[in-house]
């Protein structure tokens, strides 16, 4: 009678060993490689919302701007003023947003000893609390009370809603968002370096035809980015968010070229009253 080995024991052959080493070290591969995609297509969401701020104003603002200051006819009145703007605006911008987040930074602290005071001296109202938020799942009360030291960390999750700010969120949320409103409030004043003096005019022409493709991309890719980039609903979507842009900052520039221009001619009309 033939005996019984199990499989366990079973020694393989050389053939096999050899088979068996690059699958194990393949599926090891892939793991790798596939944490690493992973890991790498994780974007901060408050990163990217800094971002979209500081470029949506930065795009329309300093735009409006230049547009303005075009009406004057003065190349050097232009690039002047749209740097002195773009350099203000970007520190005003980058201070609220570090205000901001040392603001939300302290909200946390303060909400997170309330709710450690909460836990310790109230364990009644901690303990309703708690059943509320598993009310709706229907679980059972022996395995949904969660352990005391995990308690307050659990509160600021699941009834506060406040996730813990990082050490560097006031400093990245201050770059973020003056580095964003500098390079959106720049696309509209390169072409004005490569004209003449007294050609603003020219140069203004360039600048809303960069600005409408900058927009337009901007609008864009910022929709697209939320709602995803395949797919024809998502397109319609991007273009839908790309054109608001568009007209958002085609509003501005027009707004502002057109106060400028009604100053400019009020000024010369109360010139030519003194000189009657």
């Amino acid at each position: 009678m033939a005996t019984y080995s199990p499989l366990s024991d079973r020694r393989l052959s050389s053939d096999e060993k050899d088979d068996s080493v690059p699958l194990q070290s393949d599926v090891e591969t892939a793991g790798r490689q596939g944490s690493e995609r992973q890991s790498s297509r994780f974007i901060d969401g408050r990163t990217v919302s800094d971002a979209i701020i500081g470029l949506s104003d930065g795009m329309t603002v300093p735009f409006a701007l230049t547009a303005g200051l075009s009406a004057l006819g003065d190349t050097k009145v232009v690039v002047f003023g749209g740097l002195a703007e773009l350099i203000a605006g970007a520190i005003s911008m980058g201070l609220g947003g570090y205000l901001g987040a040392k603001s939300e930074e302290e909200s946390y602290k303060a909400t997170m000893k309330e709710t450690q005071t909460q836990a310790t001296n109230d364990p009644a109202s901690v303990s309703d609390t708690i059943s509320d938020i598993f009310e709706p799942y229907e679980l059972p009360s022996e395995i949904t009370f969660p352990p005391p030291p995990m308690l307050p960390s659990f509160l600021m999750n699941f009834h506060h809603t406040l996730p813990e700010p990082s050490d560097s969120r006031a400093v990245m949320c201050a770059l973020t968002i003056a580095l964003g409103y500098f390079i959106g409030g720049f696309v509209p004043l390169i072409p004005y370096f490569f004209v003449g003096p007294q050609d603003a005019y020219i140069a203004l022409r360039w600048s809303i035809v960069t600005m409408v493709i900058a927009l337009f991309m901007f609008g864009y890719g910022k929709t697209c980015f939320v709602s995803g980039w395949s797919g024809r609903r998502n397109v319609r979507k991007g273009l839908v968010g790309g054109i608001q842009m568009v007209l958002v900052g085609g509003i501005a520039a027009g707004s502002a070229m057109g106060l400028v221009k009604g100053f400019q001619m009020l000024a010369d009309g109360s010139s030519d009253q003194k000189n009657d």
